[in-house]
């Protein structure tokens, strides 16, 4: 569905700790383009088009499409976009060259690392966009707050445990 423009809501497991949407509790969409982005703002998160969205990357490619040699799991760092791979993840790509990545490590987080390796399998881009799953409100907490976001909002689908509820 990412792969085909959707925007989704990510519930999965227990909510992150912290100011960062990591993987449990996010709204996930195709980095690929800044249409993509674009459509986010638009559509759902109603925030200033110059805030960009993070990127969320396989760790075994992070060094590959960033300018990075460290992990960064919690989005704390904004390195540079590797030049010959910006035009392909331009929805996550700030003004100044560099995304706050946050590396993905499949052992601690299965199910978003399966995720975002079929992702990879679809589009040859290991790396999804991911922002903080709300609404003009705070993150959601329950799977009834998700979907009930789902519903207020203009997300395409909410993936919440192993169930995928679509918009009719």
């Amino acid at each position: 569905m990412i792969a085909d423009g959707k925007i989704i809501g990510w519930f999965q497991g227990g909510s992150e700790l912290g100011p960062r949407a990591l993987g449990a509790r996010s709204i996930l969409a195709d980095p690929r383009t800044r249409d993509s982005a674009d459509a986010l703002n638009h559509r759902i998160k109603h925030r200033e088009l110059f805030r960009p969205f993070a990127p969320a990357v396989l760790a075994d490619h992070a060094s590959t499409w960033f300018d990075l040699d460290i992990p960064s799991p919690f989005m704390l760092l904004a390195p540079p976009v590797r030049p010959d791979h910006a035009d392909k993840i331009a929805g996550v790509v700030h003004i100044d060259g560099t995304a706050r990545v946050q590396t993905v490590d499949p052992a601690p987080a299965p199910a978003y690392g399966a995720l975002i390796e079929h992702f990879h399998q679809l589009t040859g881009v290991p790396v999804v966009l991911n922002t903080s799953f709300n609404d003009r409100e705070p993150i959601v907490e329950t799977p009834a707050h998700a979907l009930a976001t789902l519903q207020a909002s203009d997300l395409d689908a909410a993936c919440i445990g192993p169930y995928l509820v679509e918009r009719s």
